[in-house]
């Protein structure tokens, strides 16, 4: 073995190699070193993730259906005009199979969303590296998401923004791939995909913006088209030309730049002028709770047959009348809205100053907030007490000045918390209205209608909610909420088989159930304006809604005797338990029992269940449901028919005098008769009335009740929007008062039965002082109820 020399004995000029290997051996076992920690923390990385990927992959949704996403027959619901209301389901609506769908417009979508959707596995781990790159070196950013991404997250997942969002969509991206052809991921997005205007796919959206079916779109059409996925409201060619000009114009570059298209072509895609087909919001029947309420009674005969068997269902429902009922009724639920404190813009954004990434953002919360109907979405760019500059997908900025901030004077004060603060980057709602933009927030309230002929129970039109795709429950038919005064012509009518007539005397003077008498709590009720006007006839009393007249007249007939006669309109005994409080609406109803209930009246004394469905047929035309309406006969009759007469014409004096006077004041005509209902705290407000051809209830309040706020009542929540909706509905109906029936009379200016006329029915009730505690005892009814059963019953409420 060699020596190693010392250092002295080294020349000074010669590099010893031995000196200078050590270090470059160094160097490498460090290199080493830290490529194997480093390999060793990727192996433990991809162990982890291939752990985590083990143990989410079999809890992905199952995507196997859609192999054959192609229904065979779709469940199809029609108004009674036989226009088109609903089809289950409806996100298919005009599907095409893959190889029906035209190349142009395939090339189209190819070109802007996934250029490389043939060549890659799901995920484009090129173009994800392209975007990352062009993210950081432009303002504007370039998404990476694969066309089939796109239908993992659209069919399967929500638009939450999260990694874990993300990390089950790029596995479900895989399944996707695995399970199917890239035809059928193709088919499946160009048929699913929302495009606005209620346009599920192109098929379907080629029709709605131009009036044609898909395979005869241009190349400049199908560029406008492929443009709508990525933000339906901010590239809308109707709405917003300028924005999805630009961008049409960026799509035939990029089929140029990828060989779709020659020179030639572009250049004539870009020139063609569009014609685009003028949609009116009106043509759309906004039908989706009625749908809903046949769908489930479909399924529930048919089973899951329901939505392979071409079932063709034909209702009562009125497509102009349920447009109507649309648009009055969300009208009133904004108005409302108009008048509540402000709650604050919905979200914030960032606006950067670069144009195109202000773009970018604004878009992006455009998608995020789509419209609701009028209720427009669009983010502040300035703001201050006196105007708010707003923007919405078309570069254009708008203005908001004077009464148009009204109801967001709180979120323009200086001294505004931030959640509330109107600011740039705030993210509103406006409503372009008759006299001008103004800005709102998304109502909390909520609201029913549901309008139907007296004479055959035909369901013509029916809203169950403000909007539902946010809530599907169906006020008309699900909830149940206290009716208030409204509920108070069904003990009245009761009433007047007992000898008390339109005449009689009640006087409207406090009344007070002391604790002996409840058992519990006095009970000391009120008048909702808190005044008390003495002696009124019931005409009037039921005019002005007087509570202390109502509690005096049930005091007459009879608690339970009172509970029997709701129940002939339709109403559940256990709901209106025997209290006097059923004299105030203390039960529970819902819409639809109330405009069927009110119907009665209207139709001279029968009940007739509510209709719907009218005929089922196959897809071949073959009958396999039909209920025919038909007008009412005696076995319906549920009280005589001089009572419903009698009833109409006190119904009648409160849209004349009462507490709906402008129903006639407004409508200017006879023909109009209902009643207001406002509940305690004013917690629901009411009303429901009739013409002789149609019954219509409105109901409005919050679904966990609660105040609706200062002044809210029936005649000032509910009335208008029964007001609206009959001013059109009537407006070529003739006047038609019901005839006098036999058994009645008109004699000193009031109608009577006749053997309750003046002298012979009761005089007065409620006269006697110190009876308020003697329930049941008025000397003055001639048919007076139990005093001791009345104490128990009072005793029952109050234990409760």
């Amino acid at each position: 073995m060699t020596q190693r020399p010392t250092p002295s004995s080294a020349p000074s000029s010669a590099p010893s190699p031995q000196r200078s290997s050590r270090p470059r051996g160094g160097l490498a076992r460090v290199l080493v070193w830290l490529l194997g920690l480093a390999g060793a923390g990727v192996a433990s990385l991809a162990l982890v993730l291939g752990l985590g990927l083990a143990m989410a992959y079999p809890n992905l949704p199952d995507v196997t259906e859609l192999a054959d996403y192609r229904p065979k027959l779709p469940l199809r619901v029609y108004a009674r005009d036989g226009e088109l209301i609903g089809e289950f389901g409806e996100e298919r609506r005009n599907l095409l199979p893959f190889e029906d769908i035209p190349p142009v417009m395939v090339n189209a979508v190819l070109a802007i969303e996934d250029a490389r959707f043939f060549e890659h596995n799901g995920v484009d781990y090129r173009g994800m590296l392209r975007a990352a790159l062009a993210n950081l070196g432009e303002a504007k950013s370039q998404g990476a998401s694969t066309i089939t991404m796109q239908v993992a997250r659209n069919v399967y997942l929500s638009s939450e923004k999260s990694y874990l969002r993300k990390i089950y969509e790029v596995l479900l991206t895989f399944k996707l791939e695995h399970l199917l052809t890239k035809e059928q991921i193709l088919e499946i997005y160009m048929n699913q995909i929302f495009l606005g205007h209620r346009a599920y796919g192109f098929a379907a959206a080629s029709q709605t913006y131009f009036g044609k079916p898909l395979d005869r779109v241009s190349i400049a059409e199908a560029a406008m088209l492929a443009g709508l996925p990525k933000a339906p409201s901010a590239y809308n060619p109707i709405s917003n030309p300028k924005r999805a000009r630009a961008r049409q114009l960026h799509i035939i570059d990029r089929m140029l730049e990828n060989g779709f298209i020659t020179e030639a072509e572009a250049r004539a895609a870009k020139d063609e002028p569009l014609r685009l087909r003028r949609i009116d919001p009106e043509q759309f029947v906004n039908a989706d709770y009625l749908t809903e309420m046949v769908r489930q009674s479909v399924f529930e005969q048919y089973g899951d047959e329901a939505y392979t068997r071409g079932l063709q269902v034909h209702t009562s429902v009125d497509a102009a009348a349920q447009r109507l009922a649309h648009r009055v009724v969300r009208q009133g639920v904004l108005d409302f809205e108009r008048r509540q404190f402000y709650r604050g813009p919905e979200r914030f954004i960032d606006l950067p100053a670069n144009p195109q990434a202000r773009e970018e953002a604004v878009d992006q919360a455009l998608a995020a907030l789509p419209d609701n109907g009028t209720l427009l979405t669009a983010v502040v760019l300035e703001a201050s007490a006196r105007k708010v500059v707003l923007v919405r997908g078309d570069d254009t900025p708008f203005e908001v000045t004077g009464t148009g901030l009204d109801p967001v004077r709180s979120g323009l004060a200086d001294n505004a918390p931030p959640h509330l603060k109107l600011r740039p980057g705030a993210v509103v709602r406006a409503v372009k209205g008759a006299s001008g933009w103004y800005i709102t927030q998304t109502p909390e309230v909520e609201t029913a209608f549901v309008a139907l002929d007296p004479r055959t129970g035909e369901i013509r039109a029916l809203v169950g909610g403000f909007d539902f795709n946010r809530n599907k429950f169906n006020r008309v038919t699900q909830s149940q909420r206290q009716p208030g005064s409204s509920f108070k012509p069904f003990i009245y009518s009761a009433a007047l088989e007992k000898g008390i007539t339109p005449a009689t005397l009640v006087n409207d003077a406090p009344l007070f159930f002391s604790a002996t008498v409840t058992g519990g709590k006095p009970w000391e009720p009120k008048n909702y304006d808190g005044k008390f006007d003495g002696p009124m006839t019931v005409r009037t009393g039921l005019a002005k809604s007087k509570n202390m007249v109502s509690i005096n007249i049930l005091k007459a007939v009879g608690t339970s005797s009172a509970q029997e006669w709701v129940t002939r309109f339709g109403f559940e005994a256990a709901k209106h338990p025997p209290y006097l409080t059923m004299a105030l609406g203390a039960g529970s109803v819902t819409p639809l029992q109330m405009a069927s209930a009110y119907g009665v009246f209207a139709n001279g004394g029968h009940y007739v269940p509510p209709m719907l469905i009218t005929r089922i047929t196959d897809h071949k035309g073959k009958v396999l449901m039909e209920a025919a309406p038909r007008a009412p006969d005696e076995s319906q009759r549920v009280i005589p028919e001089r009572n419903a007469f009698i009833m109409s014409q006190l119904l009648q004096e409160i849209t004349r005098s009462g507490t709906a006077a402008r129903a006639q004041a407004t409508l200017k005509r006879p023909d109009l008769y209902g009643k207001t209902g406002t509940t305690n705290d004013s917690v629901d407000a009411w009303f429901v009335g009739y013409h002789p051809t149609l019954s219509a209830a409105v109901w409005m309040g919050y679904d966990t009740p609660r105040n609706l706020g200062r002044q809210a009542t029936g005649g000032a929540l509910s009335l208008p929007v029964w007001v609206q909706f009959m001013a059109e509905a009537l407006r070529n109906v003739p006047v038609q008062e019901p005839a006098p029936p036999a058994g009645v009379v008109y004699t000193q200016g009031e109608w009577f039965y006749e053997e309750y006329q003046p002298g012979a029915g009761v005089a007065s009730l409620g006269m006697a002082t110190g009876a308020s505690d003697e329930a049941g005892t008025d000397p003055d009814v001639n048919t007076p109820a139990s005093g001791t059963q009345e104490k128990r019953n009072i005793l029952d409420l109050f234990r409760q």
